[in-house]
């Protein structure tokens, strides 16, 4: 029936036009809820229902979303996915409200749809409907945990769940630097179309280094921040310049401990030494002495 009204309707449009207003930006709709794709006109006579006739359709696919003409809904002709789920409203029909009621906007329901009305006149304008949903809080791992050294290379991980569309990551460092160009990030979608985001940062590390991970939707605007810091605490060994530095102590140590016992030796010779010098000497002065008493005897 659809197929047979829409071509009538063009050829009316040749002689008539019925001037639709529909918002000129994006509509804005957060999965699982409802929206409302606003389509107007006016009329300057009163008219009788059963003398409207109101379309929606898909503009690409040209696929019926709802249709109504001779008092009540028509919706044979309606798409499968839209079973259920939409609606208009009829106490504002007769006021020039042509608007459409779509009950639990999915990520499919994203892109352009057209509002055809006709009284004696005929209509037409488009909108386009674009879906959101907000990520769940990032959050932020490290890999490896433990056992490391700076230095070393680690994997900051940032991940969040359920969002649409795509989200910017955004990485900083404690200073505020962005680090964005040396990340990697990918994408899975469930079967309801929305992403699961993981985003990776590698990074040298350092002691007691901070790091932050935020996501930006860009139908929603900014979602929400995780941050890691790696204190000391996770550091097992020290870096390289301290593994230098603690090995010169200890050999200077072990030259310290070797001279030390060294001069003790000498000193300890040289003591004995001079201590049989002093020996030597002094029994060769009693043998003098000896010697000079039997002399003076004689």
């Amino acid at each position: 029936m659809l197929s047979l009204l829409l071509p009538a309707m063009l050829a009316v449009q040749a002689m008539a036009v019925l001037e639709l207003t529909v918002p000129e930006q994006p509509v804005v709709a957060l999965h699982g809820s409802d929206a409302t794709l606003n389509c107007s006109f006016s009329h300057a006579n009163p008219f009788n229902l059963s003398d409207l006739s109101v379309f929606w359709q898909l503009t690409d696919t040209k696929r019926s979303v709802h249709g109504y003409w001779g008092g009540r809904d028509q919706l044979v002709d309606q798409a499968e996915s839209f079973v259920n789920r939409t609606s208009l409203f009829p106490a504002q029909l007769g006021l020039g409200n042509a608007s459409l009621l779509l009950s639990r906007v999915v990520v499919a329901d994203e892109g352009s749809y057209t509002c055809f009305a006709r009284v004696q006149d005929y209509g037409s304008a488009s909108l386009l409907l674009q879906v959101a949903a907000p990520y769940s809080k990032p959050v932020v791992t490290l890999a490896p945990e433990s056992n490391l050294r700076p230095g070393d290379e680690v994997a900051l991980t940032c991940v969040a769940y359920g969002g649409y569309p795509e989200a910017g990551v955004v990485w900083q460092d404690g200073a505020g630097r962005n680090l964005t160009d040396n990340i990697t990030t990918s994408l899975v979608a469930n079967e309801e179309g929305l992403f699961s985001m993981t985003s990776v940062l590698t990074v040298v590390l350092e002691p007691n280094s901070n790091y932050s991970c935020g996501l930006i939707n860009p139908l929603l605007g900014e979602e929400g921040y995780a941050f890691v810091t790696i204190t000391g605490q996770n550091i097992a060994f020290p870096p390289v310049a301290l593994w230098v530095t603690v090995g010169l102590a200890v050999c200077l140590l072990v030259l310290l401990i070797a001279l030390a016992a060294v001069c003790r030796r000498k000193i300890k010779e040289s003591c004995e030494e001079a201590r049989r010098e002093a020996e030597e000497a002094k029994e060769l002065e009693e043998e003098e002495s000896k010697t000079a008493m039997t002399l003076l005897k004689s």
